[in-house]
């Protein structure tokens, strides 16, 4: 596992726009999760960025390593993303921890 680049400080949609539109990633996000009782907390969430217009071949190779990345990365929820930007919201997200 390498580290490609760290974005900080980044709203959902600035990080969707950021992946390549062609090209499955692998993005470790700390995420804060408001609580409905006020509480927050900061899960690591593993988004499976594989977009349906990428190679076959990189798809095959990426959904492959993907429990292997998910066990080393130490992630436990794994969103799925292949419609691109649109794919990946905040409210998509918060939609997964309900």
């Amino acid at each position: 596992m390498e580290e490609v680049e760290q974005l900080d400080d980044i709203s959902i949609e600035e990080l969707a726009e950021e992946l390549p539109e062609n090209s499955p990633r692998y993005v470790v996000l700390s995420y804060e999760l408001e609580h409905k009782d006020g509480r927050k907390s900061f899960p690591l969430v593993l988004i499976n960025w594989a977009p349906v217009s990428s190679e076959i071949g990189l798809l095959t190779l990426h959904a492959s390593a993907l429990l292997n990345f998910q066990n080393t990365a130490d992630v436990s929820k794994v969103i799925e993303v292949r419609d691109g930007p649109e794919g990946l919201t905040k409210e998509i997200i918060d939609a997964k921890f309900a």
